[in-house]
């Protein structure tokens, strides 16, 4: 058997690799969007780039590509994990309270962007069906490109970011009746399409439900069984399973993929485990939906621009501005304020992918002459291309336009919240549970992570804020709000991930308060060399208990028992500073952990 690897089929992983190794960095350095790197990449490597060089420099089909039905398939996946994530940092409850939105100002916006656009075509010549086509298309925003930006930006939880959103879920939920709706435009269409779509709609129905049911049933007992293992390797396995399932059951019901893969983001989103779901599936999804990126970037014919440039421009200019009255005017209806909805008909007035799939569609049917549905994918492609540079520019233009309302602080939520869950407890056992009791009995808002299943789901079950994860994980400690908690306890009782946790957590907070178990004097010295507050050895704290015990069973007075052993505590805790003469200063933290941990 032939086991040397054939350069053709690994040369699109190379490039998108190196692309996410080499090219964005750069563009990160720069303080450029990488959603604009990935799409200036996708421009360069495909067949309207240095791809038209290849017949003059052969050299150059090494690092092109020439089709870019390639990398759909990876491309399709990446908006797929891009809205899992989105639904693990929502729920249920929160969708709930954006109903409005959702199901009022996103049917809205598709309609009424669709028929001016429709009679702007009609203005321009097209024939009915044809101007409905490209009214349709036209409504369409891109999902993967705007909420990488709004996610790059942290804007998602702004106003004008769930008016976004929500105008995107509904887009999404819209492609299959206006996929059959082109059905019914193309020659031949009959009735008959109509039962069709009555069939279809309740197909989506069923399958949204059959998700919601088993999600519901069955994901929890799911990841406790994977979670004992204490696998990362099967816990990846259970993550993509639920991505991938519930995104071919949409996909089944002739839905969008995406909405499937957002259910299943939802339901896990109310469990133990999204934390550490969102840690494994996060590179994942940067990097998927940067090879999305290219594929838009790799549609971008530059010749073709550069030979009808007016044309261009004038119908981007067109979808933009259409787009952008329409949205900006609901909103008002819908309690946007201007520059809300100003921002977020930015975000929403460039084009999307199902825009591409709609166009694609119709112009196989004969809706769409080819040089019609040929300039519409260019000023889709383009619109697209320029939203992080749109989003960028509303940005500036509201500040200035709309100046900023000052906003009386007493007014505002308590600060914590879902992001700064407060002092963080490492680590649910015995000692960990102590902690979090006498947390709770003043009232201090606390959140604990621990890897031990069974516990976290004895502990939710009692409705304490415990979820599932490794906490040494830096990308865990950013996602459950290091950076504004006013301290962290440790209680884990192996050494070495002390160790790795407190440097991990000064890394990302160097200002942090840690107050850390020990296993004995010399690693709580250790602890205090690397940049600990507090150390306290079990083996220490152990042997004052016990003299507590033995002296007041002897008939020593409560009062000289208490000073003594607090004067003996200080005195050993010295003793151990003194052990440690250079501990790290506050600043000095953000070493690498080999630096750290010479010893091991």
């Amino acid at each position: 058997m032939d086991i040397q690897p054939h350069f053709a089929a690994f040369k699109t992983t190379l490039i998108v690799l190196g692309a996410a190794a080499l090219v964005i960095p750069l563009f990160h350095r720069l303080r450029v969007s990488t959603a604009l790197g990935f799409l200036l990449v996708g421009v360069a490597v495909g067949p309207f780039g240095f791809g038209r060089l290849v017949g003059r420099l052969p050299v150059l089909a090494y690092v092109t590509i020439g089709d870019p039905a390639a990398i759909a398939p990876l491309a399709g996946f990446g908006v797929v994990l891009l809205m899992f994530m989105i639904g693990l940092e929502l729920s249920f409850s929160r969708l709930w309270v954006m109903r409005r939105l959702v199901f009022g100002l996103g049917p809205l916006q598709v309609l009424v962007s669709a028929a001016l656009l429709a009679a702007v075509a009609l203005l321009a010549g097209q024939a009915g069906p044809a101007a409905v086509v490209l009214g349709l298309a036209g409504a369409m925003s891109s999902t993967a490109v705007g909420l990488q930006v709004l996610a790059e930006r942290k804007w998602l939880n702004t106003r004008f970011g769930r008016a976004g959103f929500a105008v995107l879920l509904f887009q999404d939920l819209a492609v299959m009746p206006i996929l059959f709706a082109l059905g019914l435009l193309a020659p031949g269409g009959s009735g008959a399409g109509w039962r069709g779509l009555a069939l279809a709609g309740g197909q989506g129905v069923a399958a949204v439900v059959a998700i919601i049911v088993l999600g519901r049933l069955a994901l929890r007992p799911v990841f406790r069984s994977v979670a004992r293992t204490r696998s990362p390797d099967l816990f990846m396995a259970a993550c993509l399973l639920v991505v991938i399932g519930a995104a071919l059951l949409t996909a089944a019901a002739h839905l969008s993929m995406a909405l499937g893969a957002l259910i299943g983001g939802l339901l896990l989103a109310g469990t133990e485990y999204r934390r550490e779901v969102e840690v494994m599936i996060d590179p994942f999804k940067g990097l998927l939906v940067g090879v999305f990126l290219i594929s838009v970037g790799m549609s971008l014919d530059l010749a073709e621009v550069a030979a009808h440039p007016v044309v261009v421009l004038a119908v981007c200019l067109v979808l933009l501005g259409a787009k952008l009255v329409v949205v900006v005017l609901l909103g008002r209806g819908f309690g946007l304020p201007w520059a809300s909805g100003l921002r977020a008909g930015v975000l929403l007035g460039p084009g999307g992918e199902f825009g591409f799939v709609l166009l694609a569609v119709a112009a196989g049917q004969g809706l769409l002459a080819p040089e019609v549905a040929r300039m519409a994918v260019l000023a889709t492609a383009l619109t697209m291309a320029a939203m992080p540079l749109l989003a960028q520019f509303g940005h500036h233009a509201t500040r200035r336009l709309v100046p900023p309302v000052p906003i009386d602080p007493s007014l505002l939520p308590p600060l914590v919240a879902d992001g700064a869950p407060g002092v963080i407890v490492a680590g649910f056992g015995r000692m960990g549970r102590m902690v979090a009791a006498l947390l709770e009995h003043h009232r201090i808002p606390y959140l604990a992570i621990d890897r031990d299943a069974d516990c976290v789901a004895k502990q939710r079950a009692a409705g304490r804020p415990v979820h599932y994860g490794d906490i040494t994980h830096p990308d865990l400690l950013r996602r459950i709000g290091i950076a504004a908690a006013p301290a962290l306890v440790v209680t884990l009782d192996d050494a070495q991930a002390v160790d790795t946790l407190v440097a991990a957590a000064l890394a990302e907070h160097p200002g942090l308060r840690i107050i850390a178990r020990a296993r004995d004097a010399a690693h709580a010295a250790h602890l205090y060399r690397i940049g600990a507050s507090n150390a306290v050895p079990e083996t220490i704290e152990a042997s004052l208990q016990l003299s507590e015990a033995v002296l007041t069973d002897l008939g020593v007075p409560a009062g000289p028992v208490i000073v003594s052993i607090h004067e003996k505590r200080a005195s050993l805790q010295a003793e151990i500073k003194e052990m440690a003469p250079t501990a790290a200063p506050r600043g000095l933290t953000r070493r690498r952990l080999r630096d750290l941990f010479p010893e091991g």
